[in-house]
């Protein structure tokens, strides 16, 4: 029988949502809040709990926080209508944006003022493991917060990285996948569009490179995209300018060069500029396409 807890998913988007049914797949009353309502009324037609979050927020035991940035975060938990002012002592914070180490543990160290855990808690794995609950979550924060948000990890994860007792580490971890992330989408992006003026179509690529040493599952996942035309964004061009500047910020404080991740944020920054920012990240295999002249499967 499942140890039923009270939570609230805060960022109905393409990885929160997935990560909302998961909990209330695992029998937890599972509360959804977006700036778009129409996300919070489909998640309650499929069995989300109702309620205006000044009402039930006392008696939360988790908060998950899936929103895009370090701004984001701090505006849900300590803006105007801020949730951790609200929990009860004991309740967790579950903080999953990609977002600096050291912001991280102001977070950590604020939620602590008023006996709130917060567990730093970055994922991987993509909007379909989030609806399956099969991410990958590289996670830090004390014993106490891994107890506490246990029954949200096991409900959203197939595996659960313990990095340390402080805030902070997870967030570090983030940013060196995210460095290959980026840049394992930007080079699958080049290399397709390399192919293809050589007369190796996206089929052929697609056939061949998964099965070679070249690939990558950035690769294999996102290849697709363009080979079909579809750019309906999973993940977006303009998280990456967002993610891929953390990981330098994080490399110029540390007086660390990072050149390959530097060039993958330009083609990401031009891909946002040529008016990409929403579609699929694979969409930077258009600003190769376009300079080279060549036309991907569905342009025109």
């Amino acid at each position: 029988m499942t140890d039923s807890r009270s939570v609230a998913v805060f960022g109905l988007g393409s990885m929160g949502y997935g990560m909302a049914q998961s909990v209330l797949r695992a029998g937890h009353r599972t509360h959804g809040f977006d700036i778009a309502p129409a996300q919070v009324e489909r998640f309650q037609a499929e069995g989300g709990e109702p309620g205006a979050l000044d009402d039930i927020a006392g008696a939360l035991d988790a908060v998950v926080v899936v929103v895009l940035n370090a701004a984001q975060t701090e505006e849900v938990l300590f803006g105007d209508s801020g949730i951790v002012a609200q929990l009860k002592p004991g309740a967790v914070v579950m903080a999953c944006a990609t977002v600096p180490p050291d912001f991280a543990r102001a977070m950590a160290a604020r939620c602590a003022e008023t006996g709130v855990l917060y567990l730093d808690a970055p994922i991987s794995g993509g909007s379909a493991k989030a609806a399956s609950g099969d991410l990958s979550i590289m996670a830090s924060g004390t014993p106490e917060t891994f107890a506490a948000a246990r029954p949200v990890l096991d409900a959203c994860a197939a595996t659960v990285f313990e990095l340390g007792d402080e805030a902070g580490a997870g967030s570090a971890m983030k940013a060196v996948n995210q460095l290959l992330a980026g840049v394992h989408i930007a080079a699958m992006a080049e290399a397709l569009t390399f192919g293809m003026t050589q007369g190796v179509t996206p089929e052929k690529f697609l056939e061949v490179i998964p099965k070679c040493a070249g690939t990558s599952w950035m690769l294999e996942n996102r290849a697709p995209h363009i080979a079909s035309g579809d750019y309906t964004p999973h993940s977006s061009v303009d998280i990456w300018p967002k993610d891929l500047g953390i990981v330098l910020d994080i490399a110029k404080g540390a007086k660390f060069g990072a050149p390959v991740t530097a060039a993958a944020l330009q083609q990401f920054l031009a891909a946002s500029g040529s008016g990409l920012g929403r579609e699929d990240d694979a969409a930077v295999a258009k600003v190769y396409a376009r300079n080279a002249g060549i036309t991907l499967p569905g342009g025109k």
